[in-house]
């Protein structure tokens, strides 16, 4: 090694000097300083096949997934004279061969907002980039604010598009790892990857209901991957990236996306009618907490989703469930048989699996006893 560093030292000498006295300048050095950089190199890392095979896994979810995703940026401008201008911008991706493509309704909000409130002039557009170059206008579909899922279309050959496949989201578990694609701070077609941290979860609507059965992850999410698809290791569609939990605006750690089986069932709602509705309980509740236990002498181990009120008129209070009251409390433990640890994943099975008119049976806790009670769900009110 001595030796190797000496006879380094000596070229690069006679690299100054060549310079210096003009023979020839970097053009005759640069070879010499690179074979004795070559000389000292260090030995190559011996990797281990499962690496390489992910490696090759990673690769081609990217080569199967991204040319299903767009790019939407949605424009505005003053006047039809006016040139048009960027307002914001997310992602998508294509979930048929008709040019249905599935986004949030916040990232196509502001164009939805402007035409419908339009005056002198002003308007909105929304404009699609596809991963083949193709960069069209798309037509608003539909957009259901509860999900925070829309659907826009555009009209190019069917050749053209790459429809995604979904998975059963129900199917899902913790430590699954899981891809995010989209166009994050407009940088186009980017893949993050991670795991998905925990299952339903609930997170705000764009009205007053919450989105239950969310699925987080620690997967990278930033703004402009809103509407992009997270997938399995399978590259099947399990969420829509919708919202992160940040203080600083950029990833913590700490996404949500919507499961495929609401956005495929709000997707085709949106397609074959233009809007969408949810069954409706009638309820409020909170967490159970030692001092719900403590006050109602409940088992320590108990889950389920405490009711704090019903409202009357509607679904719960029609059924005989009751408001929590100095006496007693009624505890949800679980809907048609399938067990129920709190609302947020009340509200996931109510908004997936049933539809207004349905009637479902409730396992009910109360006072020690558990009963079941049938109850007709009724729509969502306005």
């Amino acid at each position: 090694m001595l030796q190797e560093l000496k006879r380094f030292a000596l070229k690069s000498v006679v690299a100054v000097l060549l310079i210096a006295v003009g023979f020839g300048g970097a053009f005759i050095v640069v070879p010499n300083v690179v074979y004795a950089i070559d000389d000292i190199g260090l030995p190559m890392v011996n990797t281990n096949d499962l690496l390489i095979s992910h490696q090759g896994t990673y690769n081609q979810i990217y080569d199967t997934v991204a040319p299903s995703v767009v790019a939407i940026t949605i424009e505005g401008r003053q006047s039809a004279s006016s040139a048009w201008e960027g307002i914001s911008s997310g992602s998508g991706f294509v979930v048929d061969q008709e040019g249905n493509i599935v986004t949030n309704t916040h990232v196509i909000d502001t164009a939805l907002t402007i035409n419908q409130q339009s005056t002198q002039g002003v308007e909105a557009r929304v404009v699609v980039s596809m991963f083949d170059g193709t960069i069209t206008e798309a037509e608003i579909i539909g957009a259901d604010r509860d999900s925070d899922i829309a659907v826009v279309r555009v009209n190019v050959s069917p050749d053209r598009l790459r429809p995604v496949s979904f998975a059963d989201s129900d199917l899902l578990d913790e430590g699954q790892i899981v891809f995010a694609l989209g166009n994050p701070f407009s940088n186009d077609w980017t893949l993050t990857t991670g795991i998905i941290s925990a299952l339903n979860r609930s997170i705000p609507g764009l009205q007053l209901f919450q989105t239950g059965g969310v699925i987080q992850t620690d997967a990278a999410i930033n703004p402009g991957n809103s509407g992009g698809p997270l997938v399995n290791i399978n590259g099947q569609v399990i969420g829509v990236n919708s919202q992160i939990n940040s203080e600083s605006g950029s990833n913590s750690g700490i996404g949500f996306a919507v499961p495929s089986n609401l956005v495929v069932r709000v997707a085709n709602e949106i397609i074959e009618t233009g809007e969408v509705s949810y069954s409706f309980l009638g309820i409020t509740s909170a967490p159970i907490s030692l001092s719900l236990i403590e006050a109602y002498n409940l088992p320590n181990n108990i889950r389920g989703v405490p009711i704090g009120s019903v409202t009357d008129g509607f679904p719960a209070s029609n059924a005989g469930l009751q408001s929590a009251s100095q006496t007693g409390v009624d505890i949800i433990t679980a809907v048609e048989g399938r067990p129920i640890a709190d609302f947020d994943e009340l509200i996931g099975y109510l908004s997936i699996q049933t539809a207004p008119g349905d009637t479902v049976n409730f396992t009910v806790y109360r006072n020690g006893q558990i009963f079941q009670v049938p109850v007709t769900l009724s729509e969502r009110p306005n």
